[in-house]
Order: C-alpha cells, then structure tokens, then sequence
C-alpha cells in the first residue's frame, strides 16, 4: 500500500474492533480525531449502553442524541430499538401508526428475535447518515467509526447484513440488508480496524478474526493496531521487582509482536501505553499515532512512523 491513501482516509464507515479490554474506545476517538483534522465531518458512534466515548471527548453523556464535539466532529451512543424505530417512522410517515407499530408486542418480538436485526439497525444508521438518507442530517457526516462490539459480536455485526438479507427475502429491512452487505464488502466505502494487544489471548483472537473476516466477508481487515505497549526496560535498576516485572511484560509483547508479523500480513500501527489519566488528554496524546491512517497524501507505508510493520 506504499504511496497510497490509506482506505480509512476516505471511508465513509470505519468499523474498530477487537478483544474486549485492548482500547478499542480509545481507538474509535484518536481515530475520529484525526480524520476531522484531516478535513472529514465525523461521527463517533458507540453500541455500548454504559457511555464510554463521553468521558474520552470530555462532553456530556449523549442519551441517544448526536452531540457535537466540535464543530463537525459529533458522539452519538446508540440503541437499536430506537433506530428501528426511526427506520419505521421513515416508511409509514404517520405518527401515530409509527407509534402504534413500534409498541406493538409482535414488532418488539421481531426485533428481538429476527436473527441479524440489531446488528444491522446500527449499520443502517450509519448508512442512512452518510449517505444522506436521513432527510433532516443530509450532509452532515461524511464517516462514522463505529466503536464496534467486541470480537464475537463485532464479527456477527459485520456478517449481519448477508445473514439477514438470507432470511428476509423483501420489504425495507430487506433492501437495507442488500445495501449494506454490499457496502462492507466495499474496502473503498468501509475500513475495518482490528485493535488489539500484544499478549496472548488478545493476538489470538485478532489472529482468528482476521481469518473469519476474510472467510465470511472475502475481504481482509485494512489495518491492525496494537495498543498499550510497554516501552523498553532500562538496562539499570537490576534486582529492583518493578525494572523486572517491567522487563517481563516487554519481553512478553516482542514475542507477540513476533507472532503477529509472522502471521499478519498488511499495515500494522504500534501504540505505547502511557502514563495519562483516561480522558481527552490521552488521545491528545495518542492522536498522532493514527493520523497517518486519515492521510489523504501518505508520507510512506503505514506505521513506519512509530516502528510497526507495514
């Protein structure tokens, strides 16, 4: 990929996943970050009903609502039931019979039921803003990154449209389910970014869901990031616990990295962990380790900036 624009530079939905517990929050806002300075109008979207991106962007809580950031940097946290609600709203376009469908307890019961329904309301939310489909947001975002579930759950939410477009044959969740099949196996139209760290169980998951990425949707992940390295160990402070528990913990990630150039093909950004209180400081801080992914004009090969392998 030398010489050209990363795939996350001009999606229009970036989709970061990974291990539970390896930043994929801090990620999802160093990320939405870097491509508003990069020129893109952004939308940080969250699945998580605990809130987590409020107190990395250091706004309120969003209840549901899209909240800027700054201007054309937005947070949304999101619940399905109140997309597909939208989406319902959309077609009957009376506000009563939008009401009386969206209580009814055979429609809660389709939602909850109906495999791949949730997973592919999130998607079509970011669809509908992107492109323009949401009469009263038309323009308003070019990408959303989608802090996605975490590994299990992110691949079935990358997997739900084709799994719902094989059980609904017609009607508007059917041409959404087409749509947006179509758009995730777009690598122009949709990036995905593995996070992950350099320990065992989080390198093997990230190994497994590149495998399962590739076999369900024939397509690769576009970039892996590993997060919260620990830095060399000083070669002083022999006998000390801590310089050992330190020196411990880097030899463990240099040989997961290890086993992650063996059997990672593609780029690969390194992130350091760092002595930072969780808040807009840290990504701040960690900013500039992706901002080569929302480059337009790239000044090389994708983490030769901060030592990871391309």
């Amino acid at each position: 990929m030398a010489g050209l624009p990363s795939p996350v530079a001009t999606a229009s939905l970036v989709v970061v996943t990974g291990k539970g517990g390896v930043g994929k929050s801090v990620v999802t806002a160093a990320l939405g970050r870097a491509l508003h300075e990069a020129g893109r109008r952004v939308l940080l979207l969250e699945v998580d009903p605990r809130e987590n991106l409020h107190e990395l962007t250091g706004v309120p809580p969003t209840g549901g609502e899209l909240t800027a950031i700054a201007p054309g940097l937005f947070l949304q946290n999101l619940s399905p039931h109140q997309i597909i609600e939208e989406i319902v709203r959309d077609h009957l376009r009376v506000e009563w019979l939008v009401k009386r469908v969206s209580s009814s307890p055979v429609f809660r019961h389709f939602v909850d039921a109906a495999p791949g329904i949730k997973e592919l309301s999130i998607l079509g939310h970011a669809l509908r803003l992107v492109r323009g489909y949401d009469r009263a947001r038309a323009g308003l975002i070019d990408t959303v990154v989608l802090d996605a579930p975490a590994t299990g759950h992110g691949l079935a939410l990358l997997t739900a449209p084709q799994v719902t477009s094989d059980v609904i044959d017609s009607g508007p969740f059917a041409r959404m389910a087409n749509e947006l099949a179509d758009l995730v196996r777009d690598r122009q139209a949709c990036a995905i970014v593995v996070v992950t760290q350099a320990e065992e169980m989080p390198v093997q998951e990230a190994l497994e869901l590149r495998e399962q990425i590739e076999r369900r949707l024939a397509r690769p992940p576009d970039v892996l990031l590993v997060n919260g390295l620990y830095p060399p160990a000083p070669r002083k402070g022999n006998g000390d616990p801590l310089v050992e528990l330190w020196r411990q913990r880097r030899a463990v990630n240099e040989r997961q990295l290890a086993r992650l150039a063996e059997g990672w093909s593609g780029p690969r950004i390194e992130m350091p962990q760092v002595p930072v209180a969780r808040g807009p400081a840290l990504i701040a801080w960690l900013q500039p380790f992706v901002e080569e992914l929302a480059a337009t004009r790239p000044r090389g090969r994708h983490g030769e900036r901060n030592g990871g392998a391309a």
